[in-house]
This record gives structure tokens, C-alpha cells and sequence, in this order.
């Protein structure tokens, strides 16, 4: 799935963001996304996984969307700068290659949609980086 715009109605209810070096481990990432999901304690909750799609080719990603038995949505820069607004973190790196202050963040919170916050800000681990957000119902 690759959409140019999310609506409500398509938002996630719990967004898990995702941020990886080239060729970082299916292990790596999970392992990340589990320890997110734990200290958000969101396990069980409806939830999509959203990531740049520049990495639309990374293998891993879709090993870990399996393990999860969770969706992997792939998203446009331009959706992603919209997000970016909202981040809490910066990345140099990630702003240097790609104009963006965190992937993780800003893929999460455009998932959950535009009433959505930040439950576990972008956390970083072997290669990977992580961000949860939940939407806001108004």
C-alpha cells in the first residue's frame, strides 16, 4: 500500500513508525519495535507499520511486518515533511540525507494522521529506530 494522502478513516489507531540503516537486520528491528510496543503498552491494539519509502526494497522490513502479522505501509517525502512538523527528536544524519528531523517519528505520526500523539518518542538501537504514536479521538 502507497498512498499519496491518508484520510481519517485510514489513519491507524496505533502507528509504529520505523527508521532503519541499508541492510540493518529483520532481528534488529523487531527486537526495537518490540520494545517499543512494550513501553507503550499497545501490544493487542490495532496498529500498521509506516516507513519511508525510499526502503520499500529492504527485506527485512517485511519480515518484521510477518513476524507482527501487522500491515507495512511505505510513504511518500512529501507526506513525511507534512508529519515532520510535529517530531519531537532530530536525526542530523537523517536530516543531511533526506530532509527529514526523524523518519521513525514523522512516518508514525503521518500513519496515525493529523489528531495523533507521540506515545514513545523515536528510540534507536542496532541500526534501527522506532516511534509510536496513538491517534487522538476528538
Amino acid at each position: 500500500m502507497r498512498p499519496t494522502d491518508l484520510s481519517d478513516r485510514e489513519a491507524a489507531v496505533v502507528a509504529i513508525g520505523i527508521g532503519c540503516k541499508r541492510d540493518c537486520s529483520s532481528e534488529a528491528i523487531l527486537a526495537l519495535v518490540e520494545r517499543a510496543i512494550a513501553a507503550a503498552s499497545c501490544a493487542g491494539m490495532q496498529a500498521r507499520l509506516f516507513k519511508h519509502e525510499a526502503k520499500n526494497n529492504e527485506a527485512a522490513l517485511a519480515g518484521v511486518a510477518q513476524a507482527l502479522g501487522l500491515p507495512l505501509v511505505f510513504l511518500d517525502t512529501q507526506i513525511l515533511r507534512q508529519a515532520s512538523l510535529r517530531t519531537a527528536t532530530n536525526s542530523p544524519r537523517v536530516m543531511a540525507m533526506f530532509g527529514l528531523p526523524s523518519i521513525a517519528e514523522a512516518a508514525a505520526l503521518a500513519g496515525a494522521g493529523p489528531s495523533s500523539v507521540l506515545l514513545v518518542a523515536r528510540i534507536s538501537d542496532g541500526g534501527a529506530s522506532c516511534a509510536i504514536v496513538g491517534r487522538q479521538e476528538p
